[in-house]
């Protein structure tokens, strides 16, 4: 056991007293909204009672997940400025959320994502289509958040087996379930907004300890990362993880597609556009979002060279063994900011910061688990199974069970992804939602001869050929940091597949609605369009 295992050990009890305060907490305020919600429109929107400045901390805390402040730390730590791309593709996203999707969505759909699709076509094909793919992204997204709790959680407690990141998988998923459950949109909100201000104080609190080390100097701060890391100067430069090759510079352009174009098609932040009264608030809070993450994000450069210098990959190999994901970095820099190994100061400040990332891993998956059944319930069962006849009361009892097998399927998953990078991770749901949702979106806001066999066909290819290409990567065989180590059965070069499954999307939308013949609902168009510019007949 390492000196950093032992000492986490040894502090168990005030690490335990803070996970658990935060999780006491979350839990009063889950009940408390939970006995709010009398309708399905609480329940999936929480009252769409929330100002903008609510949502708009709400959506940061959606967004600033785990593989933003564990992952992105890490990737900056070991791989210095080509890390540095994922904090700029996860915020220049926005701009394409702002400009093309928040407006009018809120003013075309009640509560999913499906709702705007199959406003002017045939509800039950495109629903199935829309349904089946924001579950899959949202699982995408899960395991993302699961592995980064298994790593974190396992770092405290000073187990370096597998067993404590299953139970703390286990954990998660019960207290994400419990929260859509009981809490719904409401409760869930809540739960992101208290996280928000978790995180962007824990952030910045890093933020300035790092900068104090180096007498706020970046430039002191960078040379002493550069240095740590071994590499010098080549540490600052573009290249080091994507310019070995013209394969890994293709990699980098697939990923930075994917970062910028997949959050206008995420599910979880999708949702959150029905959580306010007006369009007008859905355009501030995403103004508010973007203001917020632009600032957290920036800091992501003081916490991942910081760990650079005063971690090192050393010190992340020493807890997490020889395949070094980076999860750990942000924990372990923490804990260096407050004395080191060892010390009460660096306890303390471990303990803070990781109850800080749970609190983020929680928020993040409730989110996930309420937008995956939110639209099992209100697409796949309440509109296709039982054909728009159930009742709200139906609906949301559907959401509920929903919840309960979506978190098992996580579950189970999470137990097999341990060794990959969060960040990595999600990127690969950004890719999904890219090349799945925001083709079908595009077209069916802007295009008025869209059908629903272009829809379905959009859906189905974007979302097929990105999980296939995903499947025959490098990222699941034949990588140093694969899933599967020892076999090797890949034949896609890239390790994001966005470059390739991005434009199957758009061009199979495209394709589908040229050949099918069907025409399309110009009067029904041209009612959406009225309605997602001015909000004319909105919900």
């Amino acid at each position: 056991m390492t000196l950093l295992a032992s000492s986490a050990t040894e502090h168990r009890g005030l690490t335990m007293s803070l996970f658990g305060l935060f999780v006491a907490a979350t839990l009063v305020i889950t009940v408390w909204a939970g006995r709010q919600n009398r309708s399905a429109a609480d329940f999936y929107a929480g009252g769409r009672g929330f100002t903008g400045f609510q949502n708009g901390l709400a959506i940061s805390g959606d967004y600033m997940s785990a593989a933003s402040f564990l992952g992105i730390a890490g990737i900056i730590a070991l791989n210095g400025y080509d890390g540095f791309l994922y904090s700029i593709g996860f915020l220049v996203a926005w701009l394409v959320a702002l400009l093309l999707i928040a407006e009018p969505l809120r003013n075309s759909g009640r509560f999913t994502m499906a709702d705007v699709l199959a406003f002017r076509m045939r509800q039950r094909p495109v629903r199935t289509a829309a349904g089946v793919s924001t579950i899959v992204v949202s699982i995408f997204y899960l395991l993302a958040q699961m592995v980064g709790a298994g790593a974190l959680v396992a770092l405290l407690l000073g187990v370096t087996g597998d067993g404590a990141k299953r139970w703390t998988i286990l954990a998660v998923g019960a207290l994400m379930i419990i929260y859509v459950v009981i809490g719904g949109m409401k409760g869930t909100t809540w739960v992101q907004i208290v996280k928000a201000v978790l995180l962007i104080a824990g952030a910045a609190l890093m933020t300035v300890l790092v900068l104090a080390k180096y007498h706020f100097n970046p430039s002191e701060l960078l040379g002493a990362a550069a240095d740590a890391s071994g590499k010098g100067a080549q540490f600052l430069e573009p290249g080091l993880k994507y310019g070995a090759n013209n394969t890994s510079k293709l990699d980098f352009i697939s990923l930075g597609i994917a970062l910028v174009l997949g959050t206008a098609g995420l599910p979880h932040i999708l949702v959150r556009f029905y959580t306010v009264p007006t369009a007008k608030t859905a355009r501030k809070s995403v103004l508010w979002a973007i203001g917020i993450i632009g600032v957290f994000y920036l800091m992501t450069l003081a916490l991942g060279f910081g760990a650079a210098a005063l971690v090192g990959r050393k010190g992340m190999a020493a807890v997490e063994g020889k395949t070094v994901s980076g999860n750990t970095a942000a924990p372990l820099l923490a804990e260096q900011l407050g004395g080191g190994t060892g010390t009460t100061g660096g306890a303390v400040m471990l303990a803070v910061i990781s109850a800080v990332a749970f609190a983020t891993i929680l928020a993040v998956v409730a989110g996930l688990t309420l937008a995956s059944s939110a639209s099992f319930a209100h697409d796949l069962y309440a509109n296709v199974i039982r054909r728009g006849k159930a009742s709200e009361k139906e609906e949301v009892r559907s959401a509920k069970w929903a919840a309960v097998a979506i978190g098992a399927v996580a579950i189970v998953l999470s137990l097999y992804a341990g060794k990959l990078s969060t960040a990595a991770l999600v990127a690969l749901a950004f890719a999904v939602a890219a090349s799945a949702n925001l083709p079908t979106l595009l077209y069916s806001l802007f295009w008025k001869r869209f059908n629903t066999a272009g829809a379905v066909s959009s859906v189905y290819a974007g979302l097929i050929s990105s999980v296939v290409l995903v499947i025959f990567s490098p990222v699941l065989s034949g990588g140093k940091n694969s899933l599967f180590q020892g076999v090797d059965f890949h034949w896609f070069p890239l390790e994001n597949p966005g470059l390739v499954s991005i434009p199957v999307g758009f061009l199979a939308g495209w394709i589908g609605t040229l050949l099918s013949g069907e025409p399309a609902d110009e009067a029904k168009y041209a009612e959406l369009e009225v309605r997602s510019l001015t909000g004319l007949g909105a919900h």
